[in-house]
């Protein structure tokens, strides 16, 4: 029988809370020399999402963290200089180009398994090789249309070819083009130093597990395993090498792991007050959310009108640590617009409207404007900290 290893540390519910959000970048001076491209490298990822309300999801991620950050940076800065690629991570994300060869895992379960149960036609996958070869980085339908005439997933030959060239490692995204991924071969996009599939599957999970532990800072199984989706007996099969350290969280009632790093000194520091995606890593995943802030959080985009709560794409606001509240954010022209906000309390509203505030600044709104709030007799204080 095996035994447990000693818990590292046993940690209070807030000490695990301040590990957190320093970790992922939300305790402590921003490190803003290294800007976007260093958010993107300590998180490991940034999850791309279609939905755009004030801006992309992969957009509002650095801007939570280093503030307002003009959004042609970010893009340029995820997508020159082949410093970031995109592929399937906890879902369609940006990747710092150096975690190319730890999803080599990845790459080999993909050339082993069927893809969705479409058919490829004889030659189709050469001929868009041969394309991109001839041609350099094209779009889908720059490569012959992404789609036939029917339904969403009814895709075209060259888009069937490409996403599995995607898949298998011989393609990279190399960049977004009006939402349209941009396709490139491995061999050109990646530098040839990290252009290998060398690390054996154990190795490739362990060193995820060991860059999720340290994004995350403190997790359970579950959520260091979700953060690349990587299955939890390949977890179990790796932790113990990983380096990550046992811990025990008070409330979590499920064993936890620590970077050894963020353990060692006290977090400290600012906070941020911001609106967060909820596609962000810090809240992405909702027993972990409920855990360490006390605060449920679904994204309701895809639930019908009439049973939504909070609206279609409700931000969590973050401050001192907490989320305190929620606000639906739509443009109209120059005019944010608050269709639903969701307080906490009346400790929640000075930073609800900052955050409201700033990010208008950022979008190129000069004006914010309320439609609903939960508690009504919040509205003239939330309007006069607005104002």
């Amino acid at each position: 029988m095996t035994t447990a290893p000693r818990p590292a540390a046993e940690l209070s519910a807030d000490e695990a809370r301040r590990i957190a959000l320093r970790a992922q970048g939300f305790l402590g001076a921003p490190d803003r020399r290294a800007g976007v491209r260093g958010v993107l490298r300590s998180l490991g990822q940034v999850q791309l999402d279609t939905i755009s309300v004030l801006a992309r999801s992969h957009e509002l991620i650095p801007y939570a963290r280093l503030g307002a950050v003009g959004r042609p940076t970010v893009e340029k800065a995820y997508w020159s200089e082949a410093h970031a690629f995109e592929y399937w991570s906890h879902a369609a994300c940006v990747l710092p180009v150096e975690e190319w060869p730890h999803f080599a895992f990845r790459r080999r379960a993909y050339r082993d398994r069927p893809h969705w149960g479409h058919e490829l036609s004889a030659g189709a996958y050469d001929k868009v090789i041969d394309q991109l070869r001839d041609q350099g980085p094209l779009t889908a339908t720059e490569l012959g249309g992404a789609k036939n005439k029917g339904e969403w997933w009814d895709w075209s030959d060259s888009k069937i070819a490409v996403e599995r060239a995607l898949m298998y490692g011989e393609v990279v995204v190399t960049e977004r083009r009006g939402w349209k991924r941009v396709y490139d071969l491995a061999e050109r996009a990646i530098p040839q130093d990290l252009l290998h599939d060398d690390l054996d599957d154990t190795e490739c999970v362990r060193r995820l597990v060991r860059q999720a532990g340290e994004a995350l800072g403190v997790g359970t199984r579950a959520d260091i395993a979700d953060y690349h989706r990587i299955k939890a007996e390949q977890f179990d099969a790796v932790v113990e090498a990983s380096g990550l350290v046992p811990v025990t969280v008070a409330g979590w009632g499920k064993p936890a792991w620590a970077d050894p790093a963020a353990l060692a000194t006290e977090p400290r520091g600012r906070h941020r007050t911001t609106l967060l995606s909820p596609f962000d890593s810090l809240i992405w995943e909702r027993p972990r959310t409920e855990r360490i802030f006390g605060f449920t959080h679904r994204l309701e985009a895809y639930v019908p009108k009439q049973k939504r709560i909070h609206g279609y794409f409700a931000m969590p606001v973050l401050a001192g640590g907490r989320l305190v509240g929620r606000v639906d954010p739509a443009r109209e022209g120059r005019t944010l617009v608050a269709k639903q906000v969701s307080l906490d309390g009346p400790k929640a509203v000075p930073a609800v409207a900052k955050a409201l505030r700033e990010a208008a600044e950022w979008v190129g709104c000069d004006a914010v404007t309320v439609e609903r709030v939960d508690r009504p007799e919040l509205v003239p204080d939330l309007l006069k900290a607005l104002a």
